[in-house]
C-alpha cells in the first residue's frame, strides 16, 4: 500500500467535525448521537462532498470492531433459549417474508428505485428491514440502567441472533469459495486457551484494549487470506474470547474506541447517495410501519409466556432499523446483488426509527399505563422463571442488587431479622450464589413495574429497601418507582459519585451511601488504628 493512500487531507477532519457538531446536537434534543452521523452524512453528499481514503479505512475498521464486539458478548447457550430463538428467528423470517413480498410486488411498478429489481435484491432488502439496532438498543439500554434487566437481556439476545445471521449472509456475499487453507482454521480452537491466558494477563489499561483491537485485526485479515469474508474473522475472533470475566472487561474498554470508528461508517454511509422524492417517500412509509414491527415483536415475546410489560418494553427496544442492515446493503451492492440507491432509503429510514424510537423506549413505562388492560389480555398465563407470581408478604427488607455490597447488606440485616430479609437479582449466577449461603433470593428487577404487580401487596408491608445495584441510572428508576407505588417506608441506595448520591437524596432516599468516599474513610481509620499499634 502506498502510504500516501492514508494521507490525511483537509475534507477528511472537516467532515468528521461536522459529524461531531450534528451528534452533539442530536444528544442536546435527546436523540442518539448516531442519527446526526448520517444526518450528516446525507446532507454532505445532497451539497456534493465525496468521501476521503482516511473516511473509508475507519469506515471499514468500525464494522470489524462491530463484529469483534459483537463476538465477545456472544452466548452461545443463550441463543438457545426459547424466548430468544424462537422470537429472533420467527421474527426475521415473518418480517422478510412481509417486507420481501411487498417489494417483489411494487419492483413490477420499475419505478424509482424499484427499476431493474429481482427477487435476490427484493429479499436482501427484506433481510435487512427485518434487523434491529445492536448499536442503538445497547446505547440506549445502558443509559437508562437496563442492560441487565429482563427485557434488556431478552432484546440484547435477539440482536446477537440477528447479528449471527447477518455474519452469515456477509459471508455468502463474498461469490469467491474458500481456499483450502481455511480448513486450517480449525486449529484456533485449540489455540483459545493460550488467547485467553494472554487476554487476562494484559492487565487493565491500554494493553488490554491494544490485545483486542490486534485481535479482531488478525481474526479479520486471517479470514480473509483463506477466501472467506474478514467480518466473519472479527466475529470468530471475538467468539474465541467470549464468556470470560475478562472477555466482559475488554468489550467495554473498547466500547468507545469502537464508537469512534463507527462514526466513520455511518458518515460514509449517508454520503454514499442521497434518495430521491421517491426514496424519501419509501423511507418515510417504512418509519410508519415501524409500529406494525413493534406488534410482531410483542405479540412473539408474549407466546413465550412473558409478561405483558417485559414484552412491550422488549418490543419498544427492538422497533427501529439496523445499522447491520446497512453494512449488508453496503457489502452486497458492492457485488451487484442490490443497487446504492436503497442504501440511501434505508439510511433515511434507520435515521427516522433511531428518532421516534428513542424516546418511545425511554418512556416505555409511562406509556405501559395507558395500553396496560389491552396488552394483558394477550398475556399468556403460564409464566417463565422471573415472571412468575410471587408469595413474599412475611418480609420486612429487599435488597436489590445481591453483589458484593448486596450480598453483605442482606448478611447483616439478616443477622439483626432472621428471615424477614429478601434479596433480588437479575443475574442467576448472583442467585444461585446466594441460594448456596442459604440466603433467600429471587429473580427479579427492580426497574420494572411488573415486580410489584408480582409480588402483590409486598410493598405496603415493607419497612426498608435497600438498593445496590451499580448503574446508578437503575438506582434512580427504582426510587421513582417505589414512590410512584406509594410505598412510605425508608430507602438506601449506593452511588459511587457524590452528584449521584445528591440526586439520590433529592429523590427522597433517606440514606444515599458514597461507596468510594466511605471505602476511602474506612481505610483512613484502619490505618490510623494500625499506626497507632506500631
Amino acid at each position: 500500500m502506498d502510504p500516501n493512500d492514508l494521507a490525511v487531507t483537509l475534507t477528511d477532519p472537516i467532515w468528521i467535525l461536522i459529524a461531531f457538531a450534528s451528534g452533539y446536537l442530536c444528544r442536546l434534543i435527546g436523540l442518539p448521537p448516531l442519527v446526526g452521523y448520517l444526518a450528516a452524512g446525507l446532507t454532505l453528499h445532497a451539497l456534493g462532498a465525496e468521501t476521503g481514503t482516511v473516511l473509508d479505512q475507519i469506515a471499514d475498521v468500525g464494522i470489524i470492531l462491530l463484529l469483534f464486539t459483537v463476538g465477545l458478548k456472544l452466548n452461545l447457550k443463550s441463543l438457545f433459549k426459547a424466548e430468544i430463538w424462537v422470537v429472533g428467528t420467527l421474527e426475521v423470517t415473518l418480517a422478510t417474508l412481509g417486507f420481501t413480498g411487498v417489494i417483489w410486488m411494487l419492483a413490477f411498478t420499475q419505478a424509482g428505485p424499484f427499476a431493474g429489481l429481482d427477487l435476490r435484491a427484493a429479499l436482501l432488502l427484506g433481510i435487512s428491514l427485518s434487523f434491529s439496532s445492536t448499536v442503538f438498543a445497547v446505547k440506549v439500554l445502558e443509559d437508562r440502567g437496563a442492560a441487565s434487566s429482563r427485557h434488556g437481556r431478552l432484546a440484547i439476545g435477539v440482536l446477537v441472533l440477528q447479528d449471527f445471521i447477518a455474519v452469515i449472509i456477509l459471508a455468502a456475499s463474498a461469490q469467491v469459495w474458500p481456499s483450502i487453507w481455511a480448513l486450517a482454521l480449525i486449529l484456533l480452537i485449540p489455540a483459545r486457551p493460550l488467547l485467553i491466558r494472554v487476554m487476562n494477563s494484559s492487565g487493565h489499561g491500554e494493553l488490554l484494549l491494544l490485545f483486542g483491537v490486534a485481535a479482531a485485526l488478525c481474526g479479520s485479515a486471517i479470514f480473509d487470506a483463506v477466501g472467506i469474508k474478514g467480518a466473519v474473522g472479527a466475529l470468530a475472533a471475538g467468539l474465541l474470547l467470549s464468556n470470560t470475566e475478562k472477555a466482559d472487561e475488554l468489550s467495554k474498554s473498547m466500547l468507545g474506541l469502537k464508537d469512534i470508528f463507527l462514526v466513520g461508517f455511518f458518515l460514509s454511509v449517508g454520503m454514499t447517495e442521497f434518495p430521491s422524492g421517491l426514496g424519501i417517500a419509501i423511507a418515510v412509509a417504512l418509519i410508519l410501519i415501524l409500529p406494525l414491527k413493534a406488534l410482531l415483536y410483542f405479540l412473539l415475546f408474549s407466546m413465550r409466556f412473558l409478561r405483558a410489560r417485559t414484552s412491550w418494553q422488549a418490543s419498544l427496544d427492538l422497533a427501529n432499523y439496523s445499522e447491520f442492515g446497512l453494512i449488508l446493503l453496503v457489502v452486497t451492492a458492492g457485488v451487484g446483488w442490490v443497487s446504492s440507491t436503497w442504501i440511501a432509503v434505508l439510511a433515511l429510514a434507520v435515521i427516522g426509527s433511531f428518532a421516534i424510537s428513542a424516546p418511545l423506549a425511554e418512556r416505555g413505562d409511562v406509556l405501559y399505563r395507558y395500553v396496560r388492560p389491552s396488552l394483558k389480555r394477550v398475556e399468556r398465563a403460564r409464566r417463565l422463571q422471573g415472571d412468575e407470581d410471587l408469595h413474599v408478604l412475611d418480609v420486612d427488607y429487599v435488597v436489590f442488587g445481591m453483589g458484593r455490597i448486596g450480598s453483605h447488606a442482606y448478611s447483616a440485616l439478616d443477622a439483626q431479622h432472621p428471615g424477614r430479609v429478601l434479596g433480588v437479582d437479575m443475574d442467576n449466577a448472583r442467585i444461585s450464589k446466594a441460594v448456596a449461603q442459604r440466603q433467600t433470593c429471587i429473580v427479579g428487577d427492580a426497574t420494572d413495574p411488573e415486580f410489584w404487580s408480582r409480588a402483590d401487596g409486598l410493598v405496603e408491608h415493607l419497612s426498608w429497601v435497600l438498593l445496590t445495584m451499580s448503574s446508578h441510572e437503575a438506582n434512580v428508576a427504582a426510587v421513582q418507582l417505589l414512590r410512584e407505588r406509594g410505598f412510605t417506608g425508608k430507602i438506601a441506595a449506593t452511588s459511587t459519585f457524590p452528584d449521584d448520591a445528591r440526586d439520590l437524596r433529592n429523590l427522597g432516599v433517606d440514606l444515599a451511601f458514597d461507596v468510594y468516599a466511605e471505602a476511602g474513610a474506612g481505610f483512613a481509620i484502619h490505618l490510623s488504628q494500625r499506626i497507632a499499634e506500631d
